[in-house]
Protein backbone atom coordinates (compact mmCIF):
# COMPACT_ATOMS: atom_id res chain seq x y z
CA UNK A 1 0.00 0.00 0.00
CA UNK A 2 2.67 2.27 0.77
CA UNK A 3 4.17 2.28 -2.54
CA UNK A 4 1.46 3.01 -4.48
CA UNK A 5 0.34 5.79 -2.20
CA UNK A 6 4.34 7.11 -3.37
CA UNK A 7 3.36 6.29 -6.80
CA UNK A 8 -0.25 8.00 -6.90
CA UNK A 9 1.50 11.40 -5.53
CA UNK A 10 4.42 10.94 -7.59
CA UNK A 11 1.78 10.82 -10.76
CA UNK A 12 -0.40 13.85 -9.74
CA UNK A 13 2.86 15.49 -8.55
CA UNK A 14 4.38 14.89 -12.63
CA UNK A 15 1.02 15.37 -14.18
CA UNK A 16 0.09 18.41 -12.97
CA UNK A 17 3.85 20.16 -13.60
CA UNK A 18 3.43 19.05 -17.12
CA UNK A 19 -0.18 20.25 -17.60
CA UNK A 20 1.47 23.88 -16.05
CA UNK A 21 4.44 23.55 -18.70
CA UNK A 22 1.96 23.14 -21.06
CA UNK A 23 0.00 26.23 -20.21
CA UNK A 24 3.66 28.02 -20.44
CA UNK A 25 4.47 26.67 -23.20
CA UNK A 26 1.40 26.28 -25.48
CA UNK A 27 -1.24 27.89 -23.81
CA UNK A 28 -4.05 28.38 -26.52
CA UNK A 29 -3.97 24.46 -26.94
CA UNK A 30 -3.30 23.76 -23.59
CA UNK A 31 -6.61 25.63 -22.57
CA UNK A 32 -8.37 23.79 -25.45
CA UNK A 33 -8.67 20.96 -22.97
CA UNK A 34 -9.52 23.00 -20.11
CA UNK A 35 -13.05 22.23 -21.52
CA UNK A 36 -14.50 26.02 -20.83
CA UNK A 37 -15.75 27.15 -23.93
CA UNK A 38 -14.04 30.47 -25.00
CA UNK A 39 -10.69 31.94 -23.72
CA UNK A 40 -8.65 34.96 -23.66
CA UNK A 41 -6.94 35.81 -26.80
CA UNK A 42 -3.51 38.24 -27.54
CA UNK A 43 -2.53 39.85 -24.19
CA UNK A 44 -5.18 38.44 -22.33
CA UNK A 45 -3.19 34.56 -22.02
CA UNK A 46 -0.95 36.03 -19.85
CA UNK A 47 -3.85 34.81 -17.28
CA UNK A 48 -3.47 31.04 -18.48
CA UNK A 49 0.47 31.12 -18.07
CA UNK A 50 -0.84 32.63 -13.92
CA UNK A 51 -2.42 28.98 -14.11
CA UNK A 52 0.44 27.20 -15.69
CA UNK A 53 2.89 28.75 -13.22
CA UNK A 54 0.68 27.77 -10.14
CA UNK A 55 0.51 24.18 -11.54
CA UNK A 56 3.90 24.10 -11.47
CA UNK A 57 4.14 25.10 -8.23
CA UNK A 58 1.24 22.33 -6.94
CA UNK A 59 3.50 19.81 -8.52
CA UNK A 60 6.59 21.00 -6.60
CA UNK A 61 5.18 20.66 -3.62
CA UNK A 62 4.46 17.34 -4.05
CA UNK A 63 7.88 16.27 -4.66
CA UNK A 64 8.86 18.84 -1.77
CA UNK A 65 6.99 17.22 0.86
CA UNK A 66 7.26 13.46 -1.11
CA UNK A 67 11.13 13.57 -1.48
CA UNK A 68 11.36 14.63 2.13
CA UNK A 69 9.45 11.83 3.85
CA UNK A 70 6.83 14.43 5.36
CA UNK A 71 3.62 11.41 4.00
CA UNK A 72 1.45 12.84 6.44
CA UNK A 73 1.58 16.02 5.39
CA UNK A 74 1.33 15.24 1.68
CA UNK A 75 -1.86 13.90 2.48
CA UNK A 76 -3.36 16.50 3.45
CA UNK A 77 -1.95 18.74 1.36
CA UNK A 78 -2.98 16.67 -1.76
CA UNK A 79 -6.91 16.86 0.12
CA UNK A 80 -6.13 20.75 0.06
CA UNK A 81 -5.35 19.88 -3.60
CA UNK A 82 -8.41 18.49 -4.58
CA UNK A 83 -10.38 21.55 -4.14
CA UNK A 84 -8.40 23.05 -7.57
CA UNK A 85 -9.84 20.42 -10.35
CA UNK A 86 -13.01 20.44 -8.07
CA UNK A 87 -13.59 24.29 -8.59
CA UNK A 88 -12.17 23.83 -12.29
CA UNK A 89 -15.18 21.32 -12.77
CA UNK A 90 -17.24 23.82 -11.51
CA UNK A 91 -16.04 26.81 -13.73
CA UNK A 92 -16.14 24.45 -16.46
CA UNK A 93 -19.58 23.58 -15.82
CA UNK A 94 -21.14 27.28 -14.74
CA UNK A 95 -19.17 28.83 -17.88
CA UNK A 96 -21.28 25.74 -20.42
CA UNK A 97 -18.45 24.11 -20.80
CA UNK A 98 -18.22 20.50 -22.16
CA UNK A 99 -19.65 18.42 -19.29
CA UNK A 100 -17.44 15.05 -20.60
CA UNK A 101 -14.76 17.33 -19.94
CA UNK A 102 -15.60 18.61 -16.22
CA UNK A 103 -16.43 15.41 -14.77
CA UNK A 104 -14.29 13.09 -17.04
CA UNK A 105 -11.08 15.44 -16.62
CA UNK A 106 -11.33 17.67 -13.49
CA UNK A 107 -13.52 15.18 -11.93
CA UNK A 108 -11.45 12.37 -12.33
CA UNK A 109 -8.50 13.88 -11.78
CA UNK A 110 -10.00 15.42 -7.97
CA UNK A 111 -10.93 11.72 -7.75
CA UNK A 112 -7.30 10.38 -8.06
CA UNK A 113 -5.99 13.36 -5.72
CA UNK A 114 -8.41 12.43 -3.08
CA UNK A 115 -7.30 8.91 -3.46
CA UNK A 116 -3.36 9.07 -3.27
CA UNK A 117 -4.48 11.36 -0.13
CA UNK A 118 -6.42 8.76 1.87
CA UNK A 119 -3.71 6.82 1.34
CA UNK A 120 -1.14 8.29 2.49
CA UNK A 121 -3.09 9.34 5.45
CA UNK A 122 -4.13 5.82 5.98
CA UNK A 123 -0.38 4.65 6.74
CA UNK A 124 0.63 3.30 9.77
CA UNK A 125 2.45 6.26 11.27
CA UNK A 126 5.39 3.92 13.04
CA UNK A 127 5.39 1.99 9.38
CA UNK A 128 9.59 1.67 8.12
CA UNK A 129 10.28 5.24 6.76
CA UNK A 130 7.67 7.15 8.00
CA UNK A 131 8.76 10.54 9.29
CA UNK A 132 6.94 11.87 12.41
CA UNK A 133 7.25 15.45 12.24
CA UNK A 134 5.73 17.42 15.46
CA UNK A 135 6.85 19.32 18.37
CA UNK A 136 7.01 17.84 21.37
CA UNK A 137 5.55 19.45 24.76
CA UNK A 138 7.78 21.15 26.99
CA UNK A 139 8.24 19.45 30.41
CA UNK A 140 7.44 22.00 33.04
CA UNK A 141 10.11 21.92 35.75
CA UNK A 142 9.43 23.27 39.04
Amino acid sequence: MRLTATVFAAIVGVFIIYVGIGFLTTPQSSASGYGAPSWPEDQGTAFLAVKGVRDIGTGLVVFALLLNGHRKALGWALLAFAFIPLGDMSIVLEHHGAASTAFGVHGGAALFVIVSAVLLLREAPHAAGVREVGVAPAQIRQ
